[in-house]
């Protein structure tokens, strides 16, 4: 289904920081808040643009002239008019207003007006970072790496010792507690959470910046409904990059406190995710900055950043296990870690291929669709049938934009997919809460609920089996 892309302003009038200069690092202290804790007073200095940088290799120098040095006219956003129903979500699909008449509203150095749940524990977009920033036994190589005036194979250096430090090796345990409730032995958790910014999201966010960095990019862009933007952004900051994320205007996500406090700026789109999608990558080609988008020209290094969670629970178990169960929305992670596993058995290194095994919101997710009606390839659902809810906004989309890949790897390994409901997946959170003591975004136990459901009705032999849980809740 076409989508109308709402009209991008004149690149002179946003300003996201082509090579922004950074405070002094002694001033950079990572910060103990909680993401939804009330900010310090916005820094409104007016940014600075180093011209010394040299630019990605091919750009003509006519080009490279239309970059200015414009400072942005912020505009306070309107306030979030509260819901006449408290435990009513908001929806994704916007107002029947004309989308193609609405300017994008571009936010500066400001917060957002902070729209709190009225729900006792908020589910939407709730993962959480262990920290909100690189630590700073780090500082060093924060510093150099987001030095512009440094030398690039020593800023490259500084950042992938962040990465090593920081990203993935996360958490696989076995789940004993569990196994003994539901009569499955040796079900092990691999828990995403422990990644900076509370999700898997930062295994792309990180690789993509540190491409973006060797390609010689100023600056980096996506669309977000909260999590992916926060990893971006964080990861943005530790490379020196300036960073743009497009979020859909109906989404009040508690996560654009953090974007700002990792120097992002934030555009507000109408319509829906896919709208956002393609807003941010019509101005990654205009004005030739790094596209982090799902479905793009990077998809590549998405899925081999996702391939790594293969390679850490081949590190444990030392074969591959009988089934992995993902939560998918897109479904770039189960396509990584379908390549990963895939890898490993080409070489050699594990006996066989596990069953790749889908999750996601009911009746909400082409992915799912399309194993359940044995469709050849993943078709778009009708957008006004996708209504989100504080639970199962992670997962749910009308647009799968790697839903092919995902498809092809349920379908290659003989997997299996199904739907989890918001009541199954908030179950299953606190489960895995009282049983494991892991505190799980209740989306992302969409794969161990569908895993469970199918051993109830067909019991499973003894072997091993591996559920990714891919975001902390906060």
């Amino acid at each position: 289904m076409a989508v109308e892309l709402p009209p991008i302003p004149d690149p002179n009038q946003l300003c996201f920081g082509f090579v922004c200069t950074l405070p002094e690092a002694a001033n950079l202290k990572p910060s103990l808040q909680p993401p939804d804790a009330m900010p310090a007073a916005p820094d409104r200095r007016p940014l600075t643009f180093d011209r010394s940088r040299p630019r990605p290799a091919g750009l003509p120098a006519e080009l490279r002239a239309q970059k200015t040095e414009v400072l942005m006219n912020s505009s306070s956003p309107a306030p979030v008019p509260e819901s006449s129903d408290a435990t009513e979500p908001p929806s994704i699909i916007p107002a029947a207003s004309p989308a193609s008449s609405r300017p994008l509203e571009v936010l500066n150095s400001t917060v957002e007006p902070q729209r709190r749940s009225p729900l006792p524990a908020s589910f939407l977009d709730g993962a959480s970072a262990f920290f909100t920033g690189i630590p700073a036994e780090l500082d060093g190589q924060r510093r150099v790496a987001s030095d512009p005036s440094r030398n690039i194979e020593d800023r490259l250096e500084a950042y992938e010792d962040i990465i090593d430090s920081e990203v993935g090796d996360t958490t696989l345990a076995r789940a004993r507690n569990i196994e003994r409730e539901v009569g499955l032995r040796q079900i092990y958790l691999k828990f995403e959470g422990a990644n900076p910014t509370g999700t898997q999201k930062d295994r792309i966010a990180f690789a993509q910046c540190q491409d973006a960095l060797r390609r010689g990019f100023d600056a980096i862009t996506a669309a977000t409904c909260g999590n992916y933007g926060a990893a971006v952004a964080l990861a943005a900051s530790a490379a020196g990059l300036g960073c743009v994320i497009f979020i859909p205007e109906s989404y009040h996500t508690r996560r654009t406190q953090e974007l700002t406090r990792y120097g992002a700026r934030i555009v507000r789109v109408p319509g829906d995710y896919e709208s956002a999608v393609l807003a941010s990558r019509r101005l990654a080609e205009e004005q030739e900055i790094y596209d982090a988008n799902p479905g793009g020209a990077n998809t590549q290094i998405q899925l081999r950043a996702y391939g790594g969670i293969a390679y850490e629970i081949y590190d444990e178990l030392r074969d591959a296990p009988a089934v992995v169960a993902v939560p998918v929305s897109n479904g770039t992670t189960l396509g990584g870690i379908y390549r990963g596993f895939l890898s490993l058995y080409r070489r050699g290194k594990t006996s066989r291929m596990p069953r790749m095994v889908a999750g996601s919101s009911y009746g909400k997710n082409p992915i799912i669709q399309a194993v359940m009606k044995s469709s050849d390839r993943c078709d778009d659902l009708r957008p006004e049938r996708i209504h989100e809810t504080p639970v199962n906004e992670p997962l749910i989309n009308w647009h799968a934009i790697d839903g092919d890949i995902a498809l092809e790897a349920i379908r290659h390994t003989g997997g299996f997919a199904s739907y989890a409901s918001d009541k199954n997946m908030i179950s299953f959170a606190r489960f895995i809460l009282e049983r494991e003591a892991l505190n799980v975004l209740p989306a992302s136990t969409a794969g161990l609920s569908v895993l469970l459901e199918r051993h109830r009705r067909e019991p499973f032999p003894g072997d091993r089996y591996v559920v990714v849980l891919t975001g902390k809740r906060s």
